[in-house]
């Protein structure tokens, strides 16, 4: 039997994932218009990520791509089909988005300077200087601000309202105006320079912001950046012979086999089948310790190889991988988290349509009430010119623009707005471990000798054995070293079973302590601190005999617990979170005051961390340094990466403390916090302000000309205000 209508809307459809690029949204309400055109198609569901500029769709197969991208159209934007593995925009491209503004800004700027002074000072009034005045107002009002004016046109058209309309409708009346009055000859009552003014100052605030905007999809670039892009393929040949052969890393398919030489990147997940080495696994975990791996051990894609050759199966390849997936962590991330919701946009969308409906109502009722066609139009304009958003636009992106200025200088790179916001409520901050409250570097810690035995002598032919080495461990102990180091011959390395060599005639080799092996007794209670603490060991054998223990470790920064202790005094919980083992959790916890301690996690631990953490209520800010960290930087209300750390973290970071000074959080906070308390005094001001003079206006009580000047002297206190940040510190 055919289906019934109640059984045919019960029928699933099979779903899939559709990735679109978006262009020509501006703020939070473009998102939002996207998001509702989408889902008014049947079964869709959309999330919208402004600074991607990308929507991924849940879509099932009755609705086809081409139905998806005419929504957007619909909506009043582009979009265009991503094709599965589409490389991520390049830097010089993340910027491309902001350069359209760039010649109108400079255009708007220079006519601005001269139509300013000429206007405002009688002293200046050159023979005809109105129509110079006119015309080059024009420029900035139909070329520089016409991005404006089309965004407003297609707010007009969807019935909305957003600051481009604000902007749009205050350029147009002061120009307008100002056009009426120079064809009447009334020279006198000209507002040009309000237009110019408007126009390059709301410019100059969108140049900005859409910088930083774009900037914000650089760390998803970044990390397919950090993936090998060649490949060693092994092939057999006819004749038995394994031949090798240089191709990209993208090429491989599951079952290849390739060769990693030391000092390369891996360039897919697989499975060592031949050869044994150390991976240096800091790329994807954070810590600086190689891992050893041998036949049957699992390697990942853009891990390091450090000593030995490795012949690896290929078993994940493209989108599959670990580093992949990370990536795919960071996008998602970027994508749940909600848009910046702009106050203004928000207020916008009843203040624009009031103040126009209110500048008509008093045109019509003064013309009703007697006045003449003349006066009731001058009236109801000064209506629109006393409304005008000079004030209410610079809010936000002066006040943004001078903090952000004052934290460069300082060493705070804020990359948004939303930085702002967020900062100024944080409660728990989440730190990773190494590189972050440690420097990241293994150093030598202790050294303990036999009996008969000195200790400078332990340490010599140690460093004479790992001369020639990069390990980490061979690094600390060879810098620890500050004497002539000894020449030695037949030196050998082998992962695993560590470093030998032949100095001054005797066999000398470095190696890993064993977990069950037994040490002489003066050796042991080394071997049981150093465990606890997590450091990592490594004995010295002479002649094959045992005659020293050394003991490496991470470094704790010398203000680590000095920023816990003031994040603490701010009302700030600290979290430790970090993929080494407990007992160095623990260690670097106890010296730094945090309680809470999360050991041996992955990059998906730390982002389930962070979003439990969430979950509970708090406000969570991540400070990390490494590709492990930036998923859970991404998921945090606010991302924190050091400077010197990975370029993915950077990308990923809200805020960026440069060279890696830990000690720049807490102003990064209070630097916040003032930002956002300047913007709120600055549009209760413009508030204020409108709340006041509006009513003036309606009543007839203010001309074009007053409500001109009252309109510059409240974007100057907003100005000035704002630029009380260019001293701040905490």
């Amino acid at each position: 039997m055919p289906a019934t209508p109640a059984e045919n809307s019960q029928i699933a459809f099979p779903t899939r994932t559709v990735t679109l690029n978006v262009t020509g949204m501006t703020c939070a309400s473009c998102v939002g218009r996207v998001e509702k055109k989408l889902e008014k198609l049947p079964g869709v569901q959309a999330s919208v990520n402004l600074a991607l500029a990308r929507a991924r769709v849940e879509a099932p197969s009755e609705v086809s791509d081409e139905d998806l991208v005419a929504a957007v159209e619909k909506a009043g934007y582009e979009a265009s089909l991503r094709a599965p593995g589409q490389p991520e925009r390049g830097e010089s491209e993340s910027v491309q988005s902001a350069d359209p503004l760039l010649p109108r800004l400079i255009t708007a700027a220079a006519c601005t300077a001269l139509v300013m002074p000429v206007s405002m000072i009688p002293a200046l009034h050159f023979p005809h200087w109105q129509p110079v005045v006119a015309l080059l107002t024009t420029l900035v009002a139909t070329y520089c601000a016409w991005p404006f004016h089309t965004k407003a046109l297609t707010n007009l058209r969807h019935g909305t309202s957003t600051m481009d309309t604000l902007v749009s409708l205050g350029v147009s009346a002061a120009y307008g105006l100002s056009l009426w009055a120079l064809w009447r000859g009334a020279g006198d009552h000209l507002y040009f320079e309000s237009a110019a003014v408007i126009t390059t100052l709301v410019l100059a605030g969108r140049y900005a912001q859409d910088r930083a905007l774009s900037s914000a999809a650089d760390g998803v670039r970044a990390l397919s950046l950090a993936g090998a892009k060649q490949a060693r393929l092994l092939e057999p040949g006819s004749d038995g012979q394994t031949s090798e052969r240089l191709i990209s890393a993208s090429e491989l398919v599951v079952g290849d086999t390739f060769a990693v030489l030391p000092g390369e990147k891996i360039a897919t997940d697989g499975t060592v089948v031949e050869g044994s080495s150390a991976i240096d696994r800091s790329l994807l975990t954070g810590e600086s310790l190689p891992e050893n791996v041998s036949v049957g051990d699992a390697v990942e894609g853009a891990t390091v190889n450090t000593v030995g050759r490795l012949v690896v199966r290929a078993t994940k390849v493209g989108e599959d991988t670990q580093l992949a997936q990370i990536a795919r962590l960071v996008e998602e991330a970027q994508t749940s988290k909600a848009p910046i919701q702009h106050l203004v946009d928000r207020i916008s969308a009843v203040f624009v349509p009031t103040v126009i409906a209110l500048s008509l109502f008093t045109g019509v009722g003064w013309f009703l009430s007697g006045a003449g066609w003349e006066e009731a139009f001058t009236t109801a304009v000064s209506v629109l010119v006393i409304a005008c958003p000079c004030a209410l636009g610079l809010a936000t992106p002066t006040a943004i623009m001078v903090g952000t200025g004052r934290g460069a200088k300082l060493g705070i790179l804020v990359r948004s707005a939303h930085a702002l916001e967020e900062s100024r409520t944080v409660d728990t901050v989440v730190f990773d471990k190494t590189g972050t409250l440690t420097r990241g570097e293994m150093k030598l810690t202790r050294v303990t000798v036999r009996t008969g035995w000195q200790e400078d002598e332990a340490l010599r032919l140690a460093a004479a054995v790992e001369a020639h080495s990069s390990h980490p461990i061979a690094l600390a102990i060879t810098s620890a070293w500050q004497g002539e180091v000894p020449a030695a011959q037949d030196a050998q390395a082998q992962a695993g079973d560590g470093v030998s060599a032949v100095v001054s005639g005797k066999k000398v080799r470095l190696r890993s302590l064993q977990r069950t092996e037994k040490l002489p007794s003066e050796l042991a209670a080394h071997a049981t601190e150093a465990e606890r603490t997590g450091e990592t060991l490594s004995l010295l054998e002479v002649d094959g005999e045992i005659c020293a223990l050394f003991s490496c470790g991470d470094t704790l920064r010398e203000n680590s617990a000095e920023i816990v202790s003031s994040l603490r005094k701010q009302g700030v919980t600290p979290v430790l979170a970090t993929g080494d083992n407990l007992a160095a959790a623990n260690k670097v916890a106890a010296a730094t005051g945090i309680s809470q301690v999360h050991a041996k996690l992955t990059p998906a631990d730390k982002l389930r961390l962070v979003d439990e953490l969430r979950s509970q209520g708090r406000h969570v800010a991540m400070l990390g340094d490494g590709i492990n960290d930036t998923a859970a930087l991404a998921a945090a209300d606010l991302g924190v990466a050091l400077g010197s750390g990975t370029d993915a973290a950077i990308a990923n970071g809200d805020i960026v403390l440069s060279g890696g000074d830990i000690a720049l959080l807490p102003k990064a906070f209070g630097l916040s916090r003032a930002t956002v308390n300047t913007i709120r005094w600055n549009l209760v001001w413009a508030f204020v302000y409108n709340l006041v003079a509006i009513p003036l206006a309606v009543a007839g009580l203010l001309n074009p000309m007053i409500a001109g000047a009252a309109m510059a002297c409240s974007s100057l206190f907003v100005v000035a205000n704002s630029l009380r940040l260019r001293n701040w510190d905490l």
